[in-house]
């Protein structure tokens, strides 16, 4: 870790009773890259904040927490977008509809709960293909897959929820008015997008992946929303049999910048957040 990582004013020690606390709070979260990013946005524009990584496994103590620390702004993932809902005091329309929080704004003690995932998630497939009357299969039912599925929706798709419980993916298939598919029927037939919103392949378990490799196509865009690694093994498998791949760290990047926005009022300096993400996993994906 370098100075600039550590003191988010280039490098300079601040003043702890003018800074602004953040944090990532989930179940894994030793491997996000979201503090790395935030920091060197925060020291890019002046902004007197420090972001760090904190593991929950009680989300209702954990929001205490955040009230009592006064933390400024909160990142919520993996398990906690549904469950935190309950205990925030206002939730963001767009929110509301998705069933899902990843991002808590304390605005004057007020917590409350808005979801950026669904934007990453448009724009990383904007950038290399159109939704549009395409035919979209959301692997996973949680939360990440619910901000995908309405996204994606809201884009003229028709969607899949793929998932191994049944009644889990049903109920989010109900939900967002679309088709299921047990994940051990998906055979890939009629997809042209797949979008795996599981945590599957995720460092340290870089060798799974969420499907069986024969239901891939070539003419398939196949995105993964892991980011660490890059290039997960349901990537490299895509890509092996000519696949489009989309990087989860793309998405990443897209809703890291819409709550650097909420949290700060400050334009984010979306191509330093691109750079400090790229550069984090090994150079790969410079291209962000």
């Amino acid at each position: 870790m370098t100075a600039i990582d550590q003191y988010p004013q280039g490098g300079r020690p601040v003043d702890f009773e003018m800074v602004s606390l953040y944090a990532v709070i989930g179940n894994p979260v030793s491997h996000s890259l979201s503090p790395l990013m935030h920091n060197r946005a925060f020291s890019v524009v002046g902004h007197q904040g420090i972001y760090v990584a904190i593991k929950v496994t009680d989300i209702g103590a954990a929001v205490n927490g955040i009230r009592a620390l006064g933390f400024k702004g909160v990142s919520v993932t993996i398990p906690h977008k549904i469950s935190v809902m309950a205990h925030l005091d206002e939730i963001d329309d767009m929110a509301v509809k998705i069933g899902a929080v990843n991002t808590i704004l304390n605005r004057d003690g007020t917590l409350v709960g808005f979801n950026s995932d669904v934007l990453g998630v448009v724009r990383a497939l904007n950038d290399v293909t159109t939704l549009r009357g395409k035919s979209v299969a959301i692997i996973g039912a949680g939360g990440a897959a619910r901000a995908a599925g309405f996204g994606i929706a809201s884009e003229g798709a028709t969607l899949t929820i793929v998932n191994r419980g049944i009644a889990r993916g049903e109920t989010l298939a109900a939900d967002l008015e679309a088709d299921f598919l047990p994940l051990a029927e998906f055979d890939g037939s009629g997809t042209d997008v797949l979008v795996n919103t599981t945590p599957v392949g995720m460092t340290p378990h870089e060798q799974e992946t969420p499907m069986k490799r024969d239901a891939l196509r070539a003419s398939m865009v196949v995105m993964d929303m892991v980011y660490n690694p890059v290039k997960t093994r349901l990537l490299q498998e895509a890509e092996r049999i000519g696949c489009l791949t989309v990087s989860g760290a793309a998405m990443f990047v897209y809703q890291g910048a819409f709550q650097f926005e909420l949290w700060t009022t400050k334009s984010a300096p979306l191509e330093v957040m691109k750079m400090t993400v790229s550069e984090a996993l090994g150079g790969v994906g410079a291209d962000l």
